[in-house]
């Protein structure tokens, strides 16, 4: 069995490197990052309170959506904050909020409603319960989708009307007259079928829109939407007036879902088995946390797979339903990486399939970034490592050598262009200028985002190559050292100063218009677009922990912070948040031991989504007065991250180094419940841990499992769990070192670990 060390896990031989040494190539030396002025030592903050933070959504939008359908489906249907329905996204869709059909739903009278709750029935359970009050009553909505054999795909909502105040001895009945109001393009048309309404669009005969058991007895024509009145009912204390409306999904006739319309309560029932069986996990992999962490947990895999379609024969993990309904090289990797985690390993090779067959014939990969996206041709080659590590699996990798080192070459002709453009990239031997994205909107320009993600995936495949004695990487691997070292160079020159004392280097370099744009307003903010650095610290590890690049990337977040995390880093440049961009930087802090500002830009990323468990991309802070919604919702790379920190929080990958219980503070121990992973992969092989507490002493005591797999260099645990719990010992395997972190004998496969209460 091989072991993994520091030595071998950086590009580390000769044959790949030419005539380079070991250490060079490790460090490419971070003295030249240094700028050319003195610079004082940031002072990192301090957020000891942050072991205390609950998680509480008290930063939640205040507009949202909710998926309600079920995994891999065609129609991905969506729920809004009012309990509305939306349909059919267009991908020409001037905006965000913009569907081809909407459907709300309401009372008549004098005043409008009211919503004063809507939830989840359970995080793995997408049946939506929304409560909107009235003058003298309540509606209640129940949405969910529903996939009989005979009937086919159908969106339902079950509405019921009670009397305002039905629990009281007060309460009297109410007459009311339920109201769709629907927003569409297309003429709407209806007819009686039996005891039942059929609505149709345009010129569809006999291909409903949408039937209820009732009938249509006013419509009014707004101009911007068509308000139709249901047969009026009594509700009262003791029986709720009800209505039950079915949209088909699969353009089939009223014939085949009628007999539905006639049971809704056996429909709902046989949707909400469905997700009763349903699991998050799959293949022997099993996460139990506590608390709102395993609700989110579960809520993710359940978004995760909810977004998940069938392109082109092969599974493909989609990031959205609207504007992001496709492939994403980046937000791909980390949903790839967060669905094995998942134990969806099948899945994930039609994944990583999905995104190599992008390739085009000069070895570049594009997808929904576009074509100046030079960095997805890197993150793919990261991909394809990152998937072999976690399966254990390299025959795949080895199958894709050629087209690797086509998209290698590729990448070498972007250095040759940039040498030909007159630009700043050309001038320091970096990628030609490019799209860096993350808020660096205009087009192409001089920026670094696509060389750092670049770098990371090529330190990966000539690395991996390297362990794995595999020829015709060397060219590769000088590559990667030449790249390397001109970035370097350029960090040192591209270095500024914060208004804060610190030194920072920005994504956008001193030669961009922008920096010097005559009204303030319009210049580029410090922290934009840091998301391809964040990636290049961590999982990158393209910097080692005392880079000045790495401190300054940490004492610029740390400026940034409002409600609890990094703002004004993406395409909001004032007073608005992206929102998983938190998670980014959490993994960042926890690679760099920042434990508790990891934990606390966690929490903050958490208290940003909805209380229905899912996040809009990017929106504005709780006071802004100018700030608008941005991007795709629910937004599955966020609930990849959420995924990923969930698992890294207790198994961190640090290169060939395994960190244990890193991200766990007094807040997670205080349900004194246990935690635990089943199986979860590593690029060690896959590990079990059981974390519990030995009651009544308040200790606690964890189990460590390592199946087959390359040996780490170490294995840590913190000499403090929480902030009162020292380390006690160890059993079944020796203490083979100390200082900031318990050191445990890294070939040991199992043993046992005590804190003390």
């Amino acid at each position: 069995m091989s072991t993994l060390s520091r030595r071998n896990f950086l590009v580390s031989t000769t044959l790949y490197l030419g005539a380079t040494s070991v250490n060079e190539a490790s460090s490419i030396d971070s003295r030249m990052t240094q700028p050319t002025e003195p610079k004082p030592e940031p002072k990192l903050a301090t957020t000891s309170s942050a072991s205390f933070l609950p998680i509480d959504f008290r930063f939640t939008p205040a507009s949202w959506q909710t998926a309600i359908c079920f995994p891999d489906d065609h129609s991905k249907t969506l729920v809004g904050e009012s309990g509305e329905f939306k349909f059919d996204y267009p991908k020409d869709s001037p905006s965000i909020f913009t569907f081809t059909k909407t459907v709300g739903f309401s009372l008549a009278g004098m005043k409008a409603g009211k919503v004063v709750e809507q939830k989840l029935e359970s995080p793995s359970i997408p049946i939506i319960h929304t409560r909107i009050e009235f003058a003298r009553a309540l509606l209640n909505l129940t949405a969910f989708a529903s996939n009989l054999n005979e009937e086919g795909r159908v969106d339902n909502v079950i509405l019921e009307v009670v009397p305002k105040e039905a629990r009281s001895v007060k309460a009297t009945a109410v007459r009311v007259a339920p109201m769709l109001i629907v927003e569409t393009r297309l003429p709407l048309n209806s007819k009686a079928v039996e005891k039942a309404t059929v609505i149709m669009l345009g010129n569809e005969e006999g291909m409903p829109f949408a039937c209820f058991d009732g009938a249509i007895t006013g419509s009014e024509d707004t101009g911007h939407n068509v308000r139709l009145l249901l047969s009026d009912g009594f509700a009262t204390p003791q029986k709720a007036a009800r209505y039950f409306l079915r949209f088909p999904q699969d353009g089939q006739p009223f014939d085949r879902i009628k007999l539905g319309l006639s049971m809704p309560d056996g429909v709902l029932n046989q949707t909400r088995q469905f997700w009763k069986e349903w699991r998050p996990f799959e293949n022997k992999v099993a996460i139990k946390l506590s608390g709102r962490h395993h609700e989110f947990l579960v809520a993710c895999a359940r978004n995760i797979q909810q977004a998940r379609e069938e392109k082109d024969g092969r599974s493909t993990f989609q990031v959205g339903p609207t504007c992001y309904r496709g492939l994403w090289v980046v937000d791909g990797h980390f949903i790839l990486e967060a669905a094995r985690y998942l134990g969806y390993d099948a899945e994930v090779q039609q994944g990583l399939e999905a995104t190599w067959a992008r390739q085009e014939g000069d070895g570049g990969i594009f997808a929904g970034g576009g074509r100046e996206h030079w960095k997805d041709t890197g993150i793919a080659m990261f991909s394809l490592v990152r998937q072999a590590e976690l399966s254990q699996d390299w025959g795949y990798f080895r199958q894709m050598q050629p087209q690797v080192l086509r998209g290698v070459e590729f990448l070498k002709t972007l250095r040759d262009k940039a040498r030909t453009e007159g630009s700043a990239n050309g001038s320091y031997g970096i990628l030609a200028r490019g799209f860096g994205d993350g808020g660096l909107g205009g087009g192409v320009r001089s920026e670094f985002t696509n060389t750092l993600w670049v770098l990371a995936g090529l330190r990966a495949v000539t690395e991996a190559a390297s362990r794995l004695s595999m020829p015709g990487f060397e060219d590769s691997g000088q590559f990667y050292l030449e790249l390397r070292r001109s970035f370097f160079q350029a960090a040192r020159a591209e270095m500024r100063r914060h208004p804060k004392g610190f030194y920072y280097l920005p994504m956008l370099m001193k030669e961009d218009p922008q920096w010097t744009a005559a009204d303030e307003w319009a210049r580029p903010k410090p922290q934009m677009a840091q998301w391809a650095l964040s990636h290049a610290i961590y999982p990158g590890l393209v910097f080692e922990r005392d880079d000045p690049v790495v401190r300054g990337y940490i004492a610029l977040m740390q400026a940034s912070t409002e409600e609890d995390v990094p703002v004004e880093t993406g395409w909001i440049p004032h007073e608005g948040l992206w929102t998983y961009d938190a998670a980014f930087v959490a993994h960042a802090y926890l690679w760099a031991g920042e434990a508790d500002w990891a934990r606390r830009t966690f929490i903050g990323f958490l208290n940003h989504a909805t209380r229905l468990y899912c996040w809009r991309e990017e929106q504005p802070l709780q006071n802004s007065q100018l700030a608008r919604y941005v991007g795709d919702m629910p937004h599955n790379w966020a609930s990849a991250e959420c995924v990923l920190f969930l698992r890294n929080m207790l198994a961190l990958e640090d290169g060939p180094s395994l960190r244990l219980m890193e991200g766990i503070s007094d807040y997670e121990l205080e349900s004194n419940e246990p935690w635990s992973l089943q199986d979860s992969p590593t690029r060690f092989g896959r590990i079990s841990l059981k974390l519990e507490p030995l009651r009544p002493n308040g200790g606690w005591r964890l189990e460590f499992r390592r199946k087959a797999g390359p040996i780490p260099e170490k294995v840590l645990l913190p000499m403090k769990l929480g902030i009162s719990r020292p380390f006690k010992e160890i059993k079944g395997a020796r203490v083979v070192g100390a200082g900031n972190a318990i050191q445990v004998a890294p070939d040991s496969p199992s043993w046992a670990a005590i804190w003390q209460g």
